[in-house]
């Protein structure tokens, strides 16, 4: 025998992969400050790493391009070269942290020890399930369409995106790190809905 089964030739029976992009990096993530409804610009850096996604995105064809409203991720998106297909999805926007925006987790901390957001959320701001209820709005969205989808959005939210999407609660994106300026990409393996890339780095502009 030579270890074949009769399981049949591997393939997916869906065709969505879902490109997911955190924004690149603005002055508070860099400081390690909770940034939700606070609408900030990219740095410098920020802007460059959006400009390296695009060789990468330019060799994908997508039916669907949704962003958060931040400007943020806007102008991730742009410079990224999809500004012109985007559309806004106020469910794409980032937890919003209430009492705690602004603020370090050191300095939360401070305040109540041992807190960690995908468990216990946001005094003032949003609940775990709350975010979990947006995401899952959005992922009925991008399994409504066929071929590849782009979101450009927030660490947060993205981490609840993962931990929904391949059906754990919302508070196993726990689990999942996520750089800014980062890509990830998440599809299906045969129906069941599967992680290609995570946090994926990109090679420099040479390399490509």
């Amino acid at each position: 025998m030579n270890g074949a089964t009769n399981e049949g030739p591997s393939k997916e029976t869906r065709h969505v992969n879902v490109f997911v992009i955190r924004h690149g990096e603005t002055a508070w993530s860099l400081t390690g400050q909770h940034t939700g409804t606070t609408d900030l610009p990219l740095t410098d850096n920020g802007r460059r790493l959006a400009e390296r996604l695009f060789p990468v995105l330019a060799k994908e064809a997508f039916t669907r391009v949704l962003v958060s409203p931040m400007q943020r991720a806007r102008e991730t998106c742009e410079l990224a070269g999809l500004g012109n297909a985007a559309v806004i999805d106020p469910d794409l926007v980032e937890w919003n942290y209430g009492e705690y925006e602004g603020l370090t987790p050191q300095q939360i901390h401070e305040k109540a020890p041992g807190w960690l957001i995908f468990r216990d959320g946001c005094p003032g701001g949003e609940m775990p399930e709350q975010v979990g209820a947006r995401a899952d709005r959005v992922i009925a969205r991008v399994r409504a369409v066929e071929g590849n989808v782009a979101l450009f959005a927030h660490g947060h939210l993205l981490r609840v995106f993962v931990a929904r999407w391949i059906g754990l609660h919302t508070g196993a994106g726990e689990h999942f790190l996520l750089d800014t300026g980062s890509l990830s990409i998440l599809g299906y393996y045969r129906d069941i809905p599967a992680v290609k890339v995570w946090n994926g780095p990109f090679p420099e502009p040479a390399d490509l």
